[in-house]
């Protein structure tokens, strides 16, 4: 049984299948986008882990330090 914190998505059906926990609340956020954009939650996964990939390539280590630092910062906010 997966917890509702759970998304777990096929990247694709003949490449891979990829699994792991979220809060609640980025579920919530990635389930509005979906709807939003009218596309599956594994297409936005996808996507945006796509993108964070692209970027990792370009930056480097720089770019997930500025992620660390950001999620940082959100946690001093909440």
């Amino acid at each position: 049984m997966i917890p509702d914190a759970a998304i777990v998505f096929d990247v694709t059906t003949k490449k891979g299948f990829l699994a792991f926990r979220v809060s609640p609340d980025l579920k919530s956020l990635i389930e509005g986008i979906a709807n939003n954009e009218a596309r599956s939650i594994s297409q936005i996964c996808e996507l945006l882990l796509s993108e964070g990939v692209q970027a990792y390539k370009k930056e480097g280590s720089k770019f997930i330090q500025r992620l660390v630092a950001k999620q940082k910062v959100r946690g001093k906010d909440s």
